[in-house]
């Protein structure tokens, strides 16, 4: 009767099997805790990266308050608020499958939502321990979808508070599963508890660390889906022949609009001139557009413009130029360019591109902008496949990618190029027959500059320490002599209207403004027939080991000439002082690449001297592996004599080191032994011979108990020398007395002369 009673009380049903409910209130609030992690970390992660909406945080609060309402009813079988969380389930699948196919592409964001509100419905009914598992996974997948969208360390706080709230969770989740009760609070210990927990957080975090360091970077996104942000309408009259550019509005009537398609130069007043003297825009890189115009002075202050992720380091490249003004530069053909439509149920677009000869691989960049950018689309020279938001993009002559809208802060798009390698001995191979639309377009000299350019050309190339006789060698050898012979000039003056930048630069100001290098450069190489073009980009920026991330300000942008090899096509040279030679791009050997990124973010912090001493050491260790390499091919092609030679050296290498490890060993060993007080040396040196001889002692052991026992196991002489320098070190250790370390001194090599002290030779 007490028992149908009680169950006629029961709201809505009868009440949960008691083997099943989780009474552990500790362990419900940590796995809340690593649920709501998993929420705010994914939040973070994805601020100012994706469309994700902070309403995600209210996730939070809803979620705890649904894990109190189910502690409270742990004990009810709550078979109607399961109704309502099946109901609630089902209308978030339905948002689900309407926001995939209103935002095809990626879809982090929107499946990391979805099961955010499959957690906030499945909190309000968690009586079993292994339901507290399922919330312990949605955390963990958060957090791991967090991993994946986070460019910045704001991540990593909340990445260690996880780890340090999961390794408790772990313990309490097994100790459930074992049936066991939780202890008291009063009989926990709490140091050598903390101690062992802190221990173990750093092991974890170490070895994490570790891997991590060393882990294969391999080509990834098998799936081809990559990152891109929402739809964006594409204006109607898009024709692709309009650069928007920040840097060139008006300071008078800013109407939003760049200027780089006919408009009048004389209405614009102030900064981003497309001729004559003016001021560079101090955030907007003056060289994104179609005219560029390099008789503006000043700098521009530096922020970040955008982040990117991509498998290899590279130019990030925005447009090129193919006519020289004078001061500046200007892209002909801009009418000439050709739309590229994306799929309606993907975003992905396929972008021509030119056959080369040359050896290529495929490279994925992501780029996520944090400022606004003009018009032009950044991507490593030459991309063939394209994810981007709007419905279509154009391409022009020259390559580059426009986009129909300015590409705002918060924008991420996926670029796939087909980078080519760079063979050095193949491009001195390629010859000049040079096809007659680039003879055309990429050899133009105003002809009054012609005739001096070519000379100095000449000049400059008669100083090579050999004949230079192919294109390659020649655009190699000028450009490292810009760099050697001519000087940057941040005070450089205006150019007249009729003065021109290149025959200023070499004849009469010896150098000029970064950028003026590489067309100097380029009209160089055009005059001594080589086909060479501008091109404007960023380069690499900053790379982050942490977040794999490379960090690009607008102070990165900067002007490279491009060189065309037939058959090979279009390969950069970077002629400005300060810069690499060659402009970033593939690497034929790969292997530890982020261990050297790593080592080049930490040496920024270190001392030069202390830095080139490490990097010598480092030196000189690669350059020994690789003699041991090469050595080991060439015994390798002796046959069966030169693969057991090899054996042999290497055993005999393997032991050198085997010796050079152990007397290091033994040197910090006796390091050791002499910061201790005389008395405890003697003492330790007993312990390390009797140890080294098998016999060493016991941790249970005291060390009186130690001493009796070695009676029966070694010589009485020995045992009993070594009972006497125990009990002398127990009266020092415990009772202060000084000891005779003279006749300990004897006794102890009385020990070590006794020869050996095997049981087994001892009772033989």
């Amino acid at each position: 009767m007490v028992a149908s009673r009680w169950l006629a009380s029961t709201p809505l049903g009868k009440p949960a099997s008691p083997k099943e409910v989780e009474d552990s209130l500790l362990l419900r609030v940590l796995v809340q805790g690593l649920v709501t992690l998993g929420i705010a970390a994914m939040v973070v992660a994805a601020a100012g990266v994706t469309d994700a909406s902070l309403w995600n945080l209210l996730a939070i609060p809803l979620s705890a308050g649904g894990a109190a309402f189910s502690w409270y009813r742990r004990r009810y079988r709550n078979v109607a608020i399961k109704f309502f969380i099946a109901i609630g389930m089902l209308m978030a699948l339905a948002v689900f499958f309407s926001r995939l196919l209103e935002q095809p592409g990626d879809t982090r964001i929107i499946l990391a939502e979805l099961l955010v509100q499959l957690q906030v419905l499945h909190s309000f009914d968690l009586p079993r321990r292994k339901d507290l598992g399922y919330s312990m996974m949605i955390g963990l997948i958060l957090l791991g979808v967090a991993a994946t969208i986070s460019q910045t360390l704001a991540f990593a706080p909340l990445l260690l508070l996880f780890l340090v709230m999961a390794i408790p969770v772990l313990g309490l989740d097994y100790q459930s599963r074992l049936g066991l009760k939780p202890g008291a609070w009063g009989e926990v210990k709490l140091r050598p508890l903390l101690g062992r927990f802190l221990g173990m957080v750093a092991l974890i975090v170490g070895l994490g660390l570790l891997i991590f360091l060393f882990l294969p970077r391999l080509p990834g996104y098998q799936i081809q889906s990559f990152p891109v942000s929402a739809v964006v309408d594409t204006p109607e009259d898009f024709s692709g022949d309009t650069i928007v550019n920040p840097a060139y509005r008006g300071n008078g009537s800013d109407n939003g609009e760049g200027f780089g398609d006919g408009d009048t130069p004389g209405a614009i007043r102030g900064r981003g001139k497309l001729s004559g003297p003016g001021v560079v825009d101090t955030t907007s890189y003056y060289g994104f557009n179609r005219q560029m115009n390099q008789n503006l002075r000043g700098t521009m202050t530096p922020q970040v413009v955008m982040r990117v992720r991509s498998q290899a380091p590279g130019f990030w490249r925005m447009l090129a130029f193919d006519t020289y003004t004078g001061q500046g530069w200007d892209i002909s053909r801009n009418d000439n360019t050709q739309k590229v439509q994306r799929s309606q149920f993907s975003g992905q677009m396929f972008l021509p591109i030119y056959p080369t000869r040359a050896r290529t691989r495929e490279v994925v960049q992501t780029y996520t902008l944090v400022s606004e950018l003009p018009n032009l689309i950044p991507a490593m020279y030459q991309p063939k496949e394209l994810y981007f938001p709007t419905r279509e993009v154009a391409m022009d002559a020259e390559g580059s990618l426009r986009s129909p809208v300015v590409l705002e802060a918060g924008m991420t798009y996926t670029v796939v190029s087909r980078v080519p390698y760079r063979d050095r001995t193949r491009l001195r191979a390629a010859g000049r027959q040079y096809p007659p639309g680039i003879r055309s377009h990429y050899l133009q000299v105003p002809g009054d500059i012609l005739e001096p350019v070519r000379a100095q050309t000449e000049a400059l190339l008669a100083t090579a320490p050999v004949p230079l006789t192919d294109p390659y060698e020649k655009a190699l050898y000028l450009a490292q002599t810009l760099k050697q012979r001519y000087t940057i000039q941040p005070d450089l003056p205006f150019f007249n209207g009729d003065q021109d930048l290149v025959e200023t630069f070499l004849f009469e100001a010896g150098g000029g403004y970064p950028d003026h290098f590489s067309t100097v450069l380029t009209i160089m190489l055009r005059s001594i027939d080589i086909p060479a073009r501008l091109v404007a980009g960023f380069g690499e920026g900053e790379f982050n080991p942490f977040t794999g991330f490379y960090i690009v300000r607008n102070t990165d942008a900067y002007a490279i000439t491009e060189v065309h090899f037939p058959g090979y096509g279009w390969f950069g040279f970077d002629p400005i002082p300060g810069h690499e030679l060659i402009p970033p791009s593939l690497r034929e050997s790969e292997a530890f690449s982020l261990v050297r990124r790593l080592w080049n973010w930490f040496a920024g912090w270190l001392p030069s001297p202390l830095v080139g001493i490490i990097e010598g050491l480092i030196t000189l260790l690669s350059d020994g592996l690789r003699y041991l390499v090469q050595a080991f091919n060439a015994l390798l092609g002796l046959g069966w004599v030169g693969i057991m030679v090899g054996i042999a050296i290497a055993v005999i290498l393997g032991f050198v080191a085997w010796l050079a490890l152990m007397g290091l060993l033994r040197a910090w060993r006796y390091r050791q032994l002499l910061q201790l007080a005389p008395t405890e040396r003697l003492y330790q040196q007993m312990l390390t011979w009797f140890d080294q001889q098998g016999l060493g002692k016991r941790p249970a052991e005291t060390p009186l108990e130690y001493s009796q026992r070695l009676y029966p196991q070694t010589r009485a002489q020995a045992a009993q020398a070594a009972d006497e320098i125990t009990h002398a070190y127990v009266r020092w250790r415990y009772g202060g007395e000084p000891q005779n370390l003279a006749y300990l001194g004897e006794k102890l090599q009385l020990i070590r002369q006794s020869g050996t002290s095997r049981p087994w030779l001892i009772h033989r």
